[in-house]
């Protein structure tokens, strides 16, 4: 069996799992969360425990049991905890500024880049050349993330541009003659 499925979830206080055949509801603070129930993995709600076991012993349903796992236990966490990505901003003149559910980005192009935040995800902007995004769901935060990233990647040789906070970028030295 899978090592991730074997662990069971907790579900926290005022956290609440509602599981059917098609699919798996978890509802707390942070929002409403779901996702697709897999036939090949049973799911078990003992008293605020989740417990996940394949159907049968074949190699599809005892990695689903581990993904699905990790599924649900990354939704109790973001209706719970939340999740949230930070990126900073290196190079002259790159700023940001968000605005409700819009993010003004000067990169460094000749016109300013803006970007409208799907439902569920915020964006706060604490410094100039500091972005957070914060949401319930993983999944669309760090996709957010990495669209926002992908507007001005940071470049190899002066390590300028929209980075993670915790990337660390490996700078090339310039050619010589």
């Amino acid at each position: 069996m899978s090592r991730v499925g074997k662990n069971p979830v907790a579900v926290p206080q005022g956290v609440e799992v509602a599981i059917s055949a098609t699919q798996i509801s978890v509802k707390g603070a942070g929002g409403n969360l779901s996702v697709a129930a897999n036939p090949l993995v049973a799911v078990k709600n003992d008293s605020g425990t989740l417990t996940f076991s394949p159907v049968d012993e074949s190699r599809e349903a005892n990695a689903m049991s581990g993904t699905m796992r990790q599924l649900v236990n990354n939704m109790v966490i973001g209706v719970s905890k939340g999740f949230e990505k930070k990126l900073s901003l290196v190079g002259v003149g790159y700023k940001a500024a968000a605005q409700g559910a819009k993010l003004n980005l000067a990169v460094g192009f000749s016109h300013p880049v803006n970007i409208d935040m799907p439902a569920g995800i915020k964006v706060e902007t604490p410094a100039p050349t500091e972005i957070i995004i914060k949401g319930a769901d993983r999944q669309r935060v760090g996709q957010v993330a990495a669209e926002i990233r992908a507007i001005r990647p940071p470049e190899p040789y002066k390590g300028k541009g929209i980075r993670y906070s915790d990337e660390k970028i490996t700078i090339k030295e310039t050619k010589k003659k």
